[in-house]
């Protein structure tokens, strides 16, 4: 992926308490707590794009005691960010999660890793373009497992486009489990489930790219 941005630093924002990142980050929390309470399957896959330091999805499993049952695949390209969430796998002991440093945006990266369970998408959207969005909304049914819900995020700084996504999910196969538009913020997170039958993975192909 091609971008301008410090990923590194745009991280230190998730620790300033009331910080739009710090709120995304507890509603993204909290939709994953909600998912894996209602799966109760001994085995769960998960795929998170662009995961950073892989805050929303570490911090939960650490909390938990049946963190194990969870096989996730972590893919980010900043070796900063990568290297701050491998610590946090292994100081809280989570041996099922691996963090591979590659670009989401390509499908060679999910080989192996998908169809997944959760798909985790937070701070993809609102950094490629919209064709790229729609694109990448019509990709999911290859990382998808049969009932698979996926989970993102995008700011609703005009143009809003959640409206639109929320439609292009609807015309993908997924109905809308819930949407967090939190009043006084630009924020929000989307939960979707995937009701139709996934498709295999693609041979090769870039489905997105970042522009910031």
């Amino acid at each position: 992926m091609t971008a301008h941005t410090d990923w590194y630093d745009w991280h230190h924002d998730y620790v300033e308490t009331g910080s739009p990142l710090s709120v995304r980050l507890r509603i993204v929390q909290r939709r994953i707590a909600e998912w894996l309470d209602a799966r109760p399957e001994p085995s769960l896959t998960v795929v998170s794009m662009c995961a950073g330091q892989g805050r929303d999805l570490l911090e939960v499993l650490a909390g938990r005691p049946d963190a194990d049952r969870v096989h996730a695949r972590l893919l980010e390209t900043d070796d900063r960010n990568a290297a701050i969430a491998r610590d946090t796998v292994a100081a809280a002991h989570l041996g099922n999660v691996t963090l591979v440093q590659a670009d989401a945006g390509d499908r060679a990266s999910y080989r192996g890793a998908v169809p997944a369970d959760l798909v985790l998408m937070a701070g993809v959207f609102g950094n490629i373009t919209d064709a790229d969005v729609r694109t990448t909304v019509e990709v999911l049914p290859e990382l998808c497992a049969p009932g698979a819900t996926v989970i993102w995020t995008r700011t609703r700084a005009e143009p809003d486009l959640t409206r639109t996504i929320r439609s292009w999910f609807t015309g993908t196969g997924f109905v809308e489990e819930s949407f967090d538009a939190p009043d006084g913020m630009l924020i929000s997170v989307g939960v979707h489930r995937f009701t139709r039958t996934p498709r295999p993975l693609a041979d090769d192909g870039t489905f997105f790219r970042f522009v910031r």
